[in-house]
């Protein structure tokens, strides 16, 4: 069954509680991102575009930016649907850690689990605070920290 028409698909902030367990889908990451990518910021680092320098270089084969993994570890958590419709901002990043590289053809996806929410009325809503890990193919974490957001209150019936 679809929602309704200007029903938010997302979880309320009511409905947010320590202890959740999320997990997105996956995603490949492949040389068009990191080209499309460097061509968004500006960011052509030769250990990124340069396969022949990169061989050479400290992981001896082109690495995705740490960048471009946490904006698509930020797409595959909305892609769980728990904040379609639903986030109002997205507030803070903690404690973020870089843990290892994230190669071309690796495929990611990313673990979250609610670990405090705090309501702020004044805003309609409330602060949930989520410890997130993008993990590769092997199990292995690649970054992990805190996000916090800010989302809207069930509405008043």
């Amino acid at each position: 069954m679809s929602p309704l028409p200007g029903t938010p698909r997302g979880m309320y902030f009511e409905e947010f509680e320590p202890g959740q367990f999320i997990t997105s889908p996956g995603r490949t990451i492949t040389e068009s991102d990191i080209v499309a990518f460097a061509g968004l910021t500006g960011d052509y680092n030769q250990i990124h575009t340069d396969e022949e320098y990169s061989k050479k270089a400290g992981f001896g084969k082109r690495v995705a930016h740490g960048l471009l993994g946490l904006s698509i570890a930020s797409g595959l958590a909305v892609r769980t649907g728990i904040l379609e419709e639903t986030v109002m901002a997205f507030r803070e990043i903690n404690d973020w850690k870089f843990v290892k590289p994230i190669f071309i053809g690796d495929t990611i996806h990313v673990e979250m689990q609610v670990i405090e929410t705090k309501a702020l009325r004044r805003l309609g809503g409330g602060s949930v605070v989520i410890e997130l890990k993008v993990i590769n193919q092997n199990d292995e974490a690649v970054m992990k920290g805190t996000w916090n957001t800010l989302v809207v209150s069930k509405p008043q019936t």
